[in-house]
């Protein structure tokens, strides 16, 4: 039985450590109850016996204090601050479980963890991350921005095919078992001086960018948010609750 409805939740502003905490206890529990599933188990639900439930989606939105996180396939060496320079910066570093190289998270940047079970919506991987894309470039369109994507990358870039190209939204995932966790994080509002501090996904010649210095002028994040949610769920055919 496919479940296509998925929880919204909104943690504002948290740090990373604890919001990663907070995925992987829902990651775990989905999986583990994926498991029972497929095990046939009973699952007891209330006072009812024998009843089999789907698994939960969720769809994660936040902002973190200032962070710079590295992937498995990453270098650490792409993070150019010392011990000393992450502290003069108010920063901290992980080294985490997802796929892609190093990224930083901070506030006036949306972030997006999607902890969907697959087998609700279609297995396939790619589909999954150029789905993600492509909710984000639908987002940019509301606001008169012309994004796309940069063959061989993950994430959402504006003038791929030239040598302007420049990244918004950086991506990575982590699937087990068809059990999505991590996500996407789209610049609206963010500091855009904190990547100077790291070779972005491990791309030393191409630039970054915001929203906001696309567009010149702040942008309301939250509507942002609204809207990335509109397109996230019309592509994925969700019932958001």
């Amino acid at each position: 039985m496919k479940n296509k409805k998925v929880k919204v939740q909104d943690w504002g502003l948290i740090d990373y450590k604890e919001a990663w905490d907070k995925q992987e206890a829902l990651f775990a529990d989905t999986v583990k109850l994926k498991i029972a599933i497929r095990e046939r188990q009973t699952i007891a639900v209330g006072d009812a016996e024998d009843e089999v439930i789907a698994t939960p989606n969720y769809l994660i939105f936040c902002e973190h204090q200032h962070v710079y996180t590295l992937g498995k396939s990453g270098k650490p060496e792409h993070l150019l601050l010392d011990e000393a320079g992450l502290k003069q910066k108010n920063a901290v570093y992980y080294p985490i479980n997802r796929g892609g190289d190093i990224t930083y998270h901070g506030p006036g940047q949306l972030v997006c963890y999607p902890i969907l079970d697959l087998d609700n919506f279609f297995t396939d991987i790619h589909l999954y991350l150029r789905t993600l894309e492509e909710a984000v470039i639908l987002t940019l369109a509301d606001y008169g921005l012309k994004a796309g994507r940069y063959p061989g990358y993950t994430g959402v870039w504006f003038d791929a095919d030239n040598e302007h190209a420049r990244k918004i939204c950086a991506m990575g995932v982590r699937c087990s078992r068809w059990v999505t966790m991590h996500g996407l994080a789209l610049n609206v509002n963010t500091d855009m001086d904190y990547f100077n501090n790291m070779i972005p996904c491990g791309i030393d010649d191409k630039a970054v960018t915001s929203m906001q210095k696309e567009l010149g002028t702040a942008i309301d994040i939250n509507e942002v948010k609204k809207n990335l949610t509109r397109h996230i769920s019309v592509l994925f055919d969700m019932e958001l609750v």
